[in-house]
């Protein structure tokens, strides 16, 4: 399938999700008259009319959670890369670190997240840590999986010419499990500006979880239901980011899919 049939067969699914969507919402509403029909499934061209008018202050409130999900990103995905280096480096490092990391994920994130504002006293902050906590985890155990999977016979290959181990590391063994890197990323992208939208519901002055609480608490059905929209382009846009950086950073795959 070529990329105009992949657009096309997109806008087609596109079309028909929106559709059955403005059907559903018809049901619910003339049909069934169901009194919180505009709360349980409102039309999908009202969500765009509440986005279009309310543009600037979610693009506000959504930039503000979005910058700090990403600096939070950026810093786990360095701390989970960091960390698969070291446990591939020293099999002693990861019996000992690998089932603390395990065992930190077990901490649910919204008890954890109070936790980290009372220790930083910075929202700002907060979104940052939590952001960093929540990639880490899945960017380490795959950059480890990828580095454990390398074909040994190519390794010592390498050590018969006498090849240091950085530059194992650097021209094979990193080359090699940037796909498991990515992997990782993908999973973790998504997952960030999640965890940076529940920290905006704790107190926070800004960002798009502020505007999801108080417009739900406040009734403004249209704008709740726009910000949940926003809230999910957020993570599919970030989705896309780090396919885009995998297409850069990995163009050998592109070329074999092709």
């Amino acid at each position: 399938m070529d990329k105009k049939e992949k657009y096309k067969v997109n806008l087609v699914w596109t079309a028909c999700i929106f559709l059955f969507w403005e059907f559903g919402a018809f049901i619910l509403d003339k049909v069934l008259n169901d009194p919180l029909a505009e709360a349980k499934l409102p039309y999908p061209h009202s969500i765009i009319l509440s986005i279009t008018q309310n543009f600037t202050d979610l693009m506000t409130a959504s930039g503000l959670t979005f910058s700090r999900a990403v600096m939070g990103f950026t810093i786990g995905a360095l701390v989970g890369f960091g960390l698969a280096i070291i446990m591939s480096l020293s099999k002693v490092a990861e019996k000992i670190a690998l089932p603390y990391l395990i065992v930190s994920q077990m901490i649910p994130v919204l008890g954890l997240a109070p936790i980290i504002f009372t220790l930083v006293k910075d929202m700002d902050a907060s979104r940052i840590v939590i952001a960093a906590y929540i990639t880490f985890f899945p960017v380490a155990i795959n950059m480890l999986s990828g580095l454990n999977s390398v074909d040994m016979d190519k390794k010592e290959l390498l050590y018969s010419y006498a090849a240091k181990k950085r530059s194992i590391y650097y021209k094979l063994m990193v080359p090699f499990s940037l796909p498991y890197l990515f992997a990782g990323l993908k999973i973790a992208a998504p997952m960030s500006i999640t965890a940076s939208i529940l920290v905006d519901m704790l107190g926070s002055k800004g960002g798009i979880g502020v505007k999801l609480l108080y417009s739900l608490y406040s009734g403004t059905k249209d704008v709740f239901w726009a910000s949940v929209v926003t809230s999910a382009l957020m993570g599919i846009i970030s989705y896309f980011i780090v396919v885009l950086f995998e297409k850069i950073a990995i163009p050998w795959r592109r070329q074999e899919a092709n």
